[in-house]
């Protein structure tokens, strides 16, 4: 700390505290030119900021104020010189969000005092949006007053040039650009005037006294609902488990409807675009501190992000079709190099269907391709026997007709033997997703039953995440046999 700063920063707290200073302590560094530190005096402490950039200053300094008047849980704002770069604000310890989640999930898992967390900040988060947009003066924006085309753009080309070219994924430059253009134009159909805090996620949530406190708002916008709740819900290494962020999104859209109106629908319709935005906006951030400003440990959320992008691919579905984004997507999905940085240790899921030729192969349209199909039509046929035709691999009958029969024990050890390895192999690789579909002439017997037998033991003998389907049981086709 260069002695300027030091002397201006003491004369500042000096003036606020009315006492002298004792010490200062530098902070851990964040991801900007902003610089942090903590100032103790007999009785009093806060938090000095440097910052440079006069703009970012200022809209962070009128937001905090108009956050302030409308009781939002931010930091209060002691003194302030901006001739000089630097401010005081109210010092909220050093629990973040994530520290509290990082730890916490360790002893017990994703508790219910995570959950219980996150619905305050979920709740929080409607207030800053919706009520706080009453008389919020946007003309301090910094850099643009709203998520426009501009911003979109810029995020998108950041991901490109910083992520894509440096980790070596290959694209048309022309046909990505085309597809950009298409998705903006989507996501901008969307009704944007409402507070977008652009970085709302868990190292930026403090947690003083078991309840959230608000930072790092300075480059909040208008712009639509549905980004901040991306932000939050896909934050990478915060890893939220896929059933706790529906939770959290039905707890988000009850809130919003005490205040507003809600089309959920519509919605949702947006929503997926927006994670997918937010989800390359984080990698390029990633990949320019990473990569290209060679700061490593902004590396270790790569795998946690790719593994949001798989599952959203697995999930989601968009009205449009973007041929060149998808294709890069996938080959982020399919890259091993991208899921090794740091010590991540995803969690697999192994997805098992069972389903009936007659129908076709199930093709992984949206994993990486990886997994196998395993014919059951040469094991015994229960379906060939009039007491078991209405009946499918779910019956304790049919069950117990297959339990006697060597021929598919034998089968499924060697199912189970060629899984287990895969399983391994993917695990130390940080691979998330395992396809196993097994089919027979009806999807109705043996497939079902073959199915059951894999998600069962593979619950039993393995950390992974089991999802397990029955397609023709699913599509009650009455002709399976």
């Amino acid at each position: 700390m260069d002695k300027t700063l030091q002397d201006n920063l003491s004369a500042l707290f000096e003036r606020w505290a009315e006492e002298p200073v004792k010490r200062i302590e530098k902070m851990a560094a964040h991801g900007s030119d902003r610089r942090y530190f903590r100032i103790f005096g007999k009785t009093k402490t806060a938090i000095g900021v440097f910052n440079p950039d006069i703009k970012e200053n200022i809209a962070f300094l009128s937001f905090s104020k108009h956050f302030d008047g409308v009781l939002l849980p931010v930091p209060q704002i002691y003194a302030q010189e901006l001739d000089k770069d630097i401010y005081l604000e109210e010092d909220l310890g050093d629990t973040t969000l994530y520290s509290f989640l990082s730890a916490e999930r360790e002893q017990n898992g994703f508790s219910k005092k995570i959950i219980e967390l996150y619905e305050k900040v979920i709740d929080q988060l409607v207030r800053f949006q919706v009520t706080a947009n009453k008389g919020l003066d946007y003309s301090v924006c910094y850099p643009r007053p709203s998520f426009d085309r501009q911003s979109m753009m810029w995020d998108l080309n950041y991901f490109k040039y910083y992520f894509l070219k440096l980790a070596k994924i290959p694209f048309n430059e022309q046909e990505l650009e085309d597809d950009f253009r298409k998705f903006c134009d989507f996501l901008l159909s969307a009704e944007r005037d409402y507070f977008l805090y652009r970085d709302f996620q868990s190292r930026n949530v403090m947690i003083v006294n078991g309840e959230p406190y608000f930072i790092d708002y300075q480059g909040g916008r208008k712009g639509a609902l549905q980004y901040d709740l991306a932000s939050l819900l896909y934050d990478a290494k915060a890893d939220i488990p896929q059933e706790i962020r529906n939770r959290l999104q039905e707890r988000y859209l009850d809130k919003l409807s005490e205040l507003q109106p809600v089309n959920r629908e519509t919605f949702l319709q947006f929503y997926h675009g927006y994670v997918f935005i937010r989800i390359m906006q984080a990698l390029g951030a990633y990949g320019f501190r990473g990569f290209y400003e060679r700061k490593e440990h902004f590396l270790k959320s790569v795998p946690y992000a790719i593994q949001n992008l798989e599952g959203l691919l697995h999930h989601a579905e968009l009205p449009l079709e973007l041929p060149a984004l998808t294709k890069v997507w996938n080959g982020l999905v399919r890259s091993t190099f991208l899921r090794q940085f740091g010590d991540a240790q995803l969690r697999t899921t192994v997805r098992i269907q069972s389903f009936s030729y007659r129908r076709g192969i199930p093709v992984d349209e949206k994993g990486h391709g990886g997994g196998f199909v395993f014919d059951c039509r040469l094991l015994p046929n229960p379906g060939r026997y009039e007491q078991y035709k209405q009946l499918t691999g779910n019956d304790e009958e049919v069950i117990r007709f297959l339990d006697k029969e060597q021929e598919v024990s034998d089968f499924l050890e060697h199912v189970k033997s060629i899984i287990a390895q895969m399983v391994r192999n993917y695990q130390k690789r940080n691979f998330t997703d395992v396809m196993a579909a097994f089919g027979c002439t009806g999807g109705r017997h043996r497939s079902v039953y073959c199915a059951n037998q894999l998600a069962a033991w593979l619950k039993e003998n393995f950390e992974v995440d089991v999802e397990l389907r029955h397609r023709e049981q699913e599509l009650n086709n009455p002709q399976a046999g």
